[in-house]
């Protein structure tokens, strides 16, 4: 049996039916007296006491006809989701001991099975699996939804839930169910390993940067930055000065299918491209605002740029293409990202879990919420189903003819007399 202080929450679900049966009419009290509809509630006084919810698992547990059903872990995890189901954004949950346990922070390396998730719509929804990954060699491909998790069903959960759900000790198991973008559905038992992320990649889609007809593109670089690790800055350094020394066109710079990290990471990032400006703005419970301010001397400063965003372009990636498109450094090209823009910390819960709470959301440079709304592009470019058969990045062509044109812009405007 659970601890009884853990009853202090037991499930909401519960007493909408004892609400309901106010609605109804009037409950009969075992013991006579007058009709509980008649009582003046806690909730008309503005008090809740919850210690009733201690007491309705203890009715339940001497009475109830079906006691097969009152499994106490349910019991206790739904009257969690029933105080957070009210909750609007997706950065505050709950997660259980066993699954806190084995979470880790993104610090470059992880025990899982190795894939990028997403949510669309109510779906958790696999981006790609990370090469040379359990995912990936156990045939899970982009698009494929996961329906459920050790056979717990995934309905209604966050991305970061899914997530702690599905990494684990390496060498365990974890079932998935999942269902193919040709609807077949089926249980994929896949072994966990230790993941390591690489944060910062050169290899475009499809492993050389072509143009539009297929010639090979040489006087542009390609950085794609997967997730914004403790390792990212170190990793992108050394590239930046590179590609000044090489006197290329531009830099395209891709967070498609990025979906964020440290914070701390994302403003060193930005760094490296503003001179100066505003990054974001953080906004607490209270309305104060922190303003994170772009520090001078950045090594990308003077690199001619364009950025690449998807609908899977997440938190970290939104902040940095919203500070380099408000502060005018870059044209973003793409899809209008996912909107999620939310500062979350975990709090250490009696039971060995731990509650994810949202304390603050974040702004763009021109003062735009970016939860729940999302960053559009300044020229908007979405795969088609052709593009997808054919493997065709029609979204990284565009940047490539982007770029082109603004190099020979600034040529001709170099090359005019006044």
């Amino acid at each position: 049996m659970l601890k009884a202080a853990r009853w202090m929450v037991v499930s909401m679900l519960m007493v909408v039916a004892m609400v309901l049966s106010f609605v109804l009419g009037y409950a009969f009290n075992e013991g006579g007296g007058e009709p509980l509809g008649a009582q003046t509630s806690a909730a008309q006084e503005g008090q809740f006491d919850f210690s009733v919810l201690n007491q309705i698992h203890d009715i339940l547990t001497d009475d109830y006809v079906d006691p097969d059903r009152l499994d106490d872990e349910t019991l206790y995890e739904s009257a969690i989701s029933g105080l957070l189901a009210p909750l609007s954004d997706s950065g505050t949950f709950y997660v259980d001991p066993t699954t806190y346990q084995v979470s880790v922070g993104p610090g470059g390396t992880f025990e899982g099975i190795g894939a990028t998730v997403s949510q669309q719509g109510s779906e958790i929804v696999i981006v790609a699996p990370i090469s040379d990954t359990p995912a990936e060699r156990a045939g899970l491909r982009s698009g494929d939804v996961i329906l459920g998790v050790d056979g717990e069903s995934t309905e209604g959960w966050s991305v970061d839930k899914a997530v702690l759900k599905i990494r684990g000790p390496r060498g365990t198991d974890v079932t998935l169910t999942i269902r193919h973008p040709d609807g077949q559905v089926e249980d994929v038992t896949i072994t966990r390993d230790e993941i390591r992320v690489e944060s910062v990649s050169v290899v475009p889609p499809g492993g050389i940067l072509e143009d539009a007809e297929g010639n090979p593109v040489t006087d542009i670089a390609y950085i794609r930055i997967r997730e914004f690790t403790a390792l990212t800055r170190e990793q992108l350094q050394p590239l930046l000065e590179e590609i000044r020394r090489s006197g290329k066109r531009g830099l395209i710079l891709d967070l498609r299918a990025n979906p964020g990290g440290l914070l701390s990471t994302t403003v060193d990032v930005a760094n490296m491209f503003l001179d100066s400006g505003i990054i974001l703005f953080e906004v607490d419970k209270e309305g104060e605002e922190l303003a994170f301010n772009a520090r001078p001397g950045g090594e990308g400063v003077d690199i001619p740029l364009v950025v690449l965003v998807d609908r899977f372009s997440a938190s970290g990636a939104e902040v940095l293409a919203a500070a380099l498109k408000d502060n005018g450094r870059a044209a973003l090209i793409g899809e209008k990202t996912f909107g999620k823009g939310t500062v979350n910390v975990s709090r250490n819960l009696d039971d060995g879990g731990a509650l994810f709470v949202s304390i603050a959301r974040w702004l763009t440079p021109e003062r735009i919420q970016i939860d729940g709304v999302g960053i559009r592009p300044d020229i908007e470019a979405v795969l088609s189903d052709e593009d997808i058969d054919l493997r065709r990045d029609s979204q990284l062509h565009r940047a490539v003819e982007h770029l082109r044109g603004l190099s020979e812009t600034v040529s001709q405007e170099a090359g005019t007399s006044p």
